[in-house]
């Protein structure tokens, strides 16, 4: 499965930006998807997963309530639309993607098979 992600950007604090990841070479409804992000200096973390039919979610306690996961697996895409950003959401964000067997909503990012190559959003305050 080949992911490439899109949709980052420049944005001041308070906006909207809404990232998307197109799949492409395998089963795409087979997978839950997630989103992960990586600010300068610091670990990757967990931002948010869907399972493969799109009726459970999950998100980090720090965009929660702010960020919205979705797919469309007409489209083997899925999307993370992002609101009331904040400048310490500033990273590169990556999607990934995992087995539906083996997917919960606490598998951690080690556990995904596919990552796509990452889109900068940066916000500005």
């Amino acid at each position: 499965v080949q992911l490439q992600a899109s949709g980052g950007g420049l944005v001041q604090a308070g906006g909207s930006l809404r990232l998307s990841c197109a799949a492409s070479g395998g089963t795409f409804s087979m997978y839950a998807m997630g989103w992960f992000r990586q600010a300068p200096g610091k670990e990757r973390e967990f931002v948010a997963t869907i399972s493969w039919s799109g009726r459970s979610t999950y998100y980090a306690d720090s965009v929660k309530g702010r960020f919205t996961i979705s797919r469309d697996n007409v489209a083997n895409s899925v999307y993370l639309q992002m609101n009331s950003l904040k400048p310490e959401d500033t990273a590169v964000y990556y999607c990934a993607a995992i087995p539906q067997t083996s997917w919960s909503s606490a598998a951690p990012g080690d556990k995904y098979d596919y990552w796509g190559q990452g889109t900068q959003v940066t916000v500005s305050s």
